[in-house]
């Protein structure tokens, strides 16, 4: 993880064990520092005088990665344009975190309202929620402002009124984690189910 996962036989196998942790169902913890096949912990890197650790046990190179890691569990997202135009949203997401002891808890979330990278990382696109700001004397609005942007999963817009009284939903769920690596770098994996 902290290199960005470069081609080598061993990075595509704990690659592989990330997926595999953070796949349905259960998801696990992405980074289990208190799993790890190579041993060690906080006793064995002193031992070796590899850092100075502080009372979780980390460095705080390694805290960096473990802090750095964003997990979003979308159990269901799904969007439609009404036949009035007005929209129709369900989101149902959670957040994964590492607290600051090293345990990991879920928290409620959203995918809509969520980070930038997480329209990205799932295919979608950020789309700007805009207020209006100045309007004439019979109530239309002259000027719009910026105050907010929305994540957004569909081809057409939010969800799809086809123009013909059908109306195409879109749909997703799945997880998708954000990483930095040594570099600060930022890696994003979706895996939809």
């Amino acid at each position: 993880m902290a290199g960005g996962f470069p081609a080598s036989a061993e990075c595509s196998a704990a690659k592989v064990e990330m997926i595999r942790r953070i796949t349905p169902f259960p998801i696990e913890p992405p980074l289990q520092l208190w799993n790890c096949p190579m041993g060690g912990g906080a006793g064995g890197a002193a031992v070796a005088g590899l850092a100075s650790f502080v009372p979780d046990g980390l460095t705080p190179e390694v805290r960096q990665y473990r802090d750095g890691i964003e997990l979003y569990h979308i159990r269901h997202y799904s969007s439609r344009r009404n036949q009035d135009g007005s929209y129709s949203v369900q989101d149902i997401t959670e957040a994964g975190t590492y607290d600051a002891g090293g345990d990991f808890h879920w928290s409620p979330a959203s995918f809509e309202h969520g980070p930038a990278w997480l329209s990205g990382a799932v295919g979608g696109r950020r789309e700007p929620v805009e207020q209006c700001v100045s309007t004439s004397s019979d109530g239309t609005c002259r000027r719009y402002e910026t105050i907010g942007y929305t994540n957004v999963y569909g081809s057409e817009g939010i969800g799809g009124f086809t123009g013909t009284g059908s109306f195409t939903p879109s749909r997703l769920r799945g997880v998708a984690i954000r990483y930095l690596d040594y570099q600060g770098n930022e890696h994003a994996e979706f895996v939809s189910y």
